[in-house]
């Protein structure tokens, strides 16, 4: 699967939960949410590191925690690229894999 499968995926996704819980999405909730999820990826990655309190977790379900956050900020990053007309494998290969060319 590529990016922009995965990316038309998570919006099926998306969309499911947005109606199920009544959101709009709309630009501000793209970003908004990605910053919600950030912000829950820095939680979990405290705890892994032992910077934060573990709430009476183990360290295998922190660190299953923590996946699960990467892969939350992953999503909501396509979702936020998709909605704004981002192509990320140009701007990638744009951006980072033109370096190993030089």
């Amino acid at each position: 699967m590529d990016v922009n499968e995965i990316a038309e995926s998570v919006e099926q996704v998306s969309k499911i939960y947005a109606e199920a819980f009544n959101i709009e999405r709309d630009a501000s909730w793209f970003v908004l949410k990605l910053q919600e999820e950030v912000g829950e990826l820095i939680q979990s990655y405290l705890m892994l590191t032992g910077k934060a309190r573990t709430k009476g977790k183990t360290t295998e379900e922190i660190q299953a925690e923590f996946n699960a956050e990467v892969a939350d900020v992953f999503c909501q990053l396509l979702l936020l690229a998709r909605y704004n007309g981002v192509d990320l494998e140009k701007e990638v290969a744009n951006k980072w894999l033109s370096r190993l060319k030089k």
